[in-house]
């Protein structure tokens, strides 16, 4: 896909930090709230970058207190007149997404761009307190109910900024391409599913592993089901919230080895780290997602994908439309709540 970005000469070298210097001026006096944040992580990276250029308000919200405390304390020596708040939320309940979104609520009026950084990766199944399977139960089910919590607080914002720099950024992988949505058989319980819904036949073997015991379940075609639905749920965000002057991309962070890979077993790891060419340190790790977050070249909705700091091709079972419309239903089922936006 051709650049029609800001700075095209960007790449996978590319820092947060020098995006962030570069964007100064749409990040100063912005509320920006990020999920998934903890020590050495690109959400930590993502928001020391960020606070570098004066923000009015960084939000951080994860599951520990202590490691968001970590965080903090590193912006504070690094930055002392940023003003942060935390909040702990755990994407595993609904009911704990639901409390933290009314914390978030109390805090402030205003949000101009929510990150959704958080995210698992695991070969072992894992559920949610509702019983939805983990990887796509956190990694959109929580993220997606969180932020339809928040939108008032984006579209309060958005009606006092340019169209389009308001902004939801969910962060995914270039791992979409392992499984489309399973519709009929996301909780992998081995339901029949249609042809357009089964992971491609040309995997390498070791995504088509099935663990001993975990029946048709399997780590690598469940993370690709969830990182597609990142990146429908910007696709539905947006047919949504465009008319607000709310915009929403996805974003492929690169290969960073963070704690996201903590829970692969030897072999996954060694197949991981084959995958990638280029293996990005936590400060470019986060470059795009500011490209995504801020560059005011993004304020017209152009694509949904980011990679290396530029617009990129998605594979199409991840930006139809009618997929992400289909996303969208069963998701408010799932959360058993509606959203009229």
């Amino acid at each position: 896909m051709a650049s029609s970005l800001t700075h095209p000469e960007w790449n996978q070298e590319t820092g947060g930090l020098d995006v962030a210097k570069a964007f100064s001026r749409d990040i100063q006096g912005k509320k920006v709230l990020i999920t998934g944040v903890s020590s050495e992580s690109i959400g930590s990276s993502t928001a020391l970058a960020i606070a570098s250029q004066k923000p009015a308000l960084l939000l951080l919200a994860s599951r520990t207190q202590s490691k968001l405390d970590e965080v903090v304390r590193s912006i504070h020596d690094a930055y002392p007149n940023v003003q942060t708040k935390t909040v702990i939320l755990d994407l595993m309940s609904q009911q704990a997404v639901r409390r933290a979104a009314e914390e978030v609520l109390g805090i402030t009026d205003e949000l101009d761009v929510i990150i959704n950084n958080a995210g698992i990766m695991t070969p072992t199944r894992l559920w949610t307190v509702e019983g939805i399977e983990g990887q796509f139960g956190a990694g959109h089910i929580g993220h997606f109910l969180f932020t339809n919590l928040l939108v008032s607080r984006l579209q309060a914002s958005a009606r006092s900024k340019q169209p389009g720099a308001t902004r939801v950024v969910n962060l995914t992988s270039l791992g979409h391409r392992l499984s489309p949505i399973r519709f009929h058989d996301y909780n992998f319980e081995d339901k029949p599913i249609p042809d357009e819904e089964k992971h491609p036949e040309n995997l390498p073997a070791l995504f088509l592993k099935y663990p001993e015991g975990q029946g048709v379940y399997n780590g690598y075609i469940s993370y690709g089901q969830a990182k597609t639905a990142n990146i429908l749920f910007s696709v539905g965000l947006n047919q949504r919230l465009r008319h607000d002057g709310i915009v929403s991309y996805a974003v492929h962070p690169g290969s960073i080895w963070t704690g996201l890979s903590r829970d692969l077993d030897a072999e996954g790891q060694q197949a991981i780290r084959k995958t990638a060419q280029f293996w990005k340190n936590h400060d470019q790790g986060a470059a795009t997602t500011l490209v995504a977050a801020f560059d005011p070249a993004l304020n017209e909705q152009n694509g949904i994908l980011l990679h290396d700091c530029q617009l990129f091709d998605a594979a199409p079972h991840a930006t139809d439309p009618e997929i992400a419309d289909r996303l969208w239903i069963l998701s408010e089922e799932l959360t058993k709540s509606t959203f009229k936006l």
